[in-house]
């Protein structure tokens, strides 16, 4: 086990890494930017780097400067956490060429499943189900580009190959918009990702959000940890996140599960990682793989009883995974709220100092959260404060939890999204569970609607 891990991060899931560190008696070495200086898990940190002013590209992003922190205080491994390099390849390579380890999938992994067209093409041979599409990018021959449309079907989305985050992709409802959508993504993708290629997929109209996330190890051992129903979201960003998903039979469930732990095993698969699909009529398509963990992590944890970023730590350490499927069992349920200093309406972001902070409590409450009384939130990152996560033995015994938390959270000072979720709590149709993808959006359309009306 190593003796000493740098926590690459900030926010909420360094903190998170720091306590899985400390629960397995390794020593924390946290880098930061200076304005994040008085943040809780530098203070508890064994040793803290400062390595740059506020912008994350002169700090978060700063790969020599976080290989050179490793290298005076003497660190033998690298965790990335979500987020900034997680999912940099170029980053995880001069990791390991600098002598440390990094703590995720080797490189040539993040290279294959970071670009969607190759990621596509490893999981057909995998046999994962895919979203109708291109073989591969898209030509530059427009009447080509024409056939292919018309042989998928319209609507079709021409998304980015290096994409990610919800950028660089445009749905096309007509034969004539399409040219002039794929020249307009091609050019949004060679600024945002530096790759112009684009391919297309059948567009899906009222898909769920499903994710499953793996644990593999070095010796081609995988096993799955359930599902994650992630539909909940905002120009495709989650707010809310559940384990497991309503109304999926769990016999579908298996079958996936066990199709992306076979994956993992074709592409030498190792550390945490999470498979994305949409979910339609009883199908599942693979969208991308995850080569991280992820921020909505806690509600399998809560599921299946397993440390993921313990996990992640062991099997970079070169351990073999220490339980196989058949030991899993999945206990209850667990729905996560994101909490951010936002307008809960508007969405505009809103940093400050928070004047007062009361997290809340209970049975089956968990709370990650790097802030406290008297925290500055800077205005130059995510604006995600915390994380509340409900388990209950049942879906609506955790609404209940969540309901009774959120009443209970208090922080003044700025702004949070906390109304939002105490409202979606209480909808219909979230209670009853298996939204689409579209819901929250048009939702929040109609109501603006009807404040304009007033």
């Amino acid at each position: 086990m190593f003796g000493k891990v740098l926590i690459a991060n900030r926010g909420e899931i360094a903190l998170r890494i720091q306590r899985a560190c400390r629960e397995l008696d390794i020593k924390t070495v946290v880098v930061h930017s200076e304005a994040d200086r008085d943040a809780k898990y530098v203070k508890l940190a064994d040793e803290s780097v400062c390595i740059g002013p506020p912008p994350s590209n002169q700090s978060y992003l700063n790969v020599p400067a976080i290989i050179s922190a490793a290298e005076v205080t003497d660190a033998q491994a690298i965790h990335p956490g979500y987020g900034f390099l997680s999912e940099n390849a170029d980053f995880a390579e001069r990791i390991e060429r600098s002598g440390f380890v990094f703590i995720g999938p080797r490189p040539e992994t993040i290279r294959l499943m970071g670009d969607k067209v190759s990621a596509k093409e490893a999981m057909k041979a995998a046999g994962v189900p895919c979203v109708p599409g291109s073989d591969g990018a898209l030509p530059e021959d427009p009447k080509e580009i024409l056939r292919i449309a018309k042989a998928v079907g319209y609507p079709v989305i021409i998304k980015a190959a290096g994409g990610g985050g919800g950028r660089g992709m445009r749905v096309v409802h007509t034969e004539a918009a399409l040219i002039n959508a794929v020249t307009m993504t091609r050019s949004e993708a060679l600024s945002f990702f530096g790759n112009a290629n684009v391919y297309m997929e059948k567009y899906l109209e009222n898909p769920r959000h499903i994710e499953i996330q793996v644990l593999a190890d070095s010796f081609r051992n995988a096993v799955y940890l359930g599902e994650r129903d992630c539909s909940m979201q905002r120009r495709h960003q989650k707010i809310i996140e559940e384990a497991p998903a309503p109304g999926i039979p769990q016999r579908h469930i298996a079958r996936i599960g066990e199709r992306c732990a076979e994956a993992c095993r074709k592409i030498n698969y190792r550390g945490a990682g999470t498979f994305e699909f949409l979910y339609e009529n009883g199908e599942f398509y693979f969208i991308e793989m995850n080569t991280r963990i992820q921020v909505e992590h806690p509600v399998s944890e809560l599921i299946s009883g397993v440390d993921i970023v313990q996990e992640q730590i062991r099997v970079a350490a070169g351990e073999k995974l220490r339980f196989r499927q058949r030991d899993l069992t999945f206990r209850g349920h667990a729905i996560e709220c994101r909490i951010n200093a936002e307008d809960p309406y508007t969405f505009v972001p809103f940093p400050g100092k928070i004047t007062l902070y009361h997290p809340p409590g209970g049975p089956g409450i968990r709370v990650d959260s790097h802030v406290y009384q008297g925290y500055t939130v800077p205005p130059h990152y995510d604006s995600m404060v915390a994380k509340v996560i409900a388990h209950g033995d049942t879906r609506e015994q955790a609404i209940r939890r969540m309901r009774i938390a959120l009443s209970e959270m208090s922080i003044e000072g700025i702004k949070t999204n906390i109304p939002l979720h105490q409202e979606l709590m209480h909808d219909a149709s979230f209670i009853k569970g298996g939204t689409n993808i579209h819901y929250l959006e048009k939702r929040l359309a109609a109501k603006s609607e009807v404040k304009k009306d007033h």
